[in-house]
């Protein structure tokens, strides 16, 4: 595992702008809130960004738009819809906004032990980049799981029945 914290503001961007490239399907993103922890996988690094988590969900996002070879299917915690404004002052403020910056893209809800499950099993052959953030309300990490940019759940499933047929013959 590798915790770097960057001089300037700025250097968790050059290293999504740098890693983004090297990642693929089966990679991962994450945008954390600022209690995440940083964990032991040697395939995870974690960056401080020293950002807000809109702002840099925005900026992973405009990065993965850009990117003809990814895309991302997008979970966020179950629990960030009951977490109560009472507890979390900006909790109401910040799912409105998520809302807003996630209007154009289709994510999932999911418990947040089944997304870390399928972090950690991911984690154990692909690399894991983990941008952490200033943001202090639970249950608010993005997670940014990279698929193929280029082919489709829909031309794989062809390709396999394709596959399966050839089989038979």
């Amino acid at each position: 595992m590798t915790v770097a914290r960057p001089r300037t503001k700025s250097g968790w961007e050059r290293q999504l702008k740098a890693t983004l490239p090297v990642f693929g399907h089966r990679n991962w993103i994450v945008v954390a809130d600022s209690a995440y922890p940083a964990q032991s996988r040697a395939g995870i690094e974690t960056i401080a960004s020293g950002a807000g988590q809109i702002e840099t969900a925005r900026k992973v996002l405009a990065a993965l738009a850009a990117s003809k070879h990814v895309r991302a299917n997008i979970y966020l915690d179950q629990e960030l819809e009951y977490v109560a404004e009472a507890d979390a002052p900006g909790a109401s403020r910040y799912r409105a906004q998520l809302a807003g910056l996630l209007k154009a893209a289709t994510s999932t809800a999911l418990p947040h032990d089944q997304i870390i499950a399928k972090l950690d099993q991911t984690a154990q052959l692909f690399r894991v980049l983990i941008l952490k953030t200033t943001l202090t309300i639970p249950y608010t990490s993005i997670f940014f799981e990279l698929d193929c940019g280029y082919w489709s759940p829909e031309a794989e499933q062809r390709l396999r029945r394709a596959m399966a047929a050839s089989a038979k013959k």
